[in-house]
């Protein structure tokens, strides 16, 4: 029984790994657009593990639906691999993007409010 538990923490700290390198990748295939739109607060980290656009012009929201699009393809990747719920997969990556929020930028807080770390 130990042997099956020590294998599904592996599997999911491997398939939460790749949701990192996932994202690192989603992140750096627009980079620029979205390191300019985070520092200019443009765009935000949420809890929910999606951006969410802190101005409502049309680059900012195409920016955040391009991402978001892919960070969800991941969270099911991930989510199905792990027989756990997409949501849940989300969540967790959420808390991770908001904790590693650089300095400047901004993150919903649980309250809803959006706070510049």
């Amino acid at each position: 029984m130990s042997g099956i538990f020590f294998k599904t923490i592996s599997i999911k700290r491997i398939s939460l790994l790749m949701l990192a390198g996932g994202l690192l990748l989603c992140s750096q295939a627009f980079a620029l657009t979205l390191n300019e739109a985070k520092q200019q607060g443009r765009v935000g980290e949420t809890l929910s593990g999606y951006l969410a656009p802190l101005k409502q012009d049309a680059d900012s929201l195409a920016l955040a639906n391009r991402i978001n699009d892919a960070r969800k393809q991941q969270y099911q990747q991930v989510a199905q691999e792990n027989n756990v719920s997409t949501d849940d997969v989300a969540k967790l990556a959420g808390q991770k993007l908001v904790a590693r929020a650089g300095k400047g930028e901004f993150v919903r807080g649980i309250n809803g409010q959006w706070l510049q770390k």
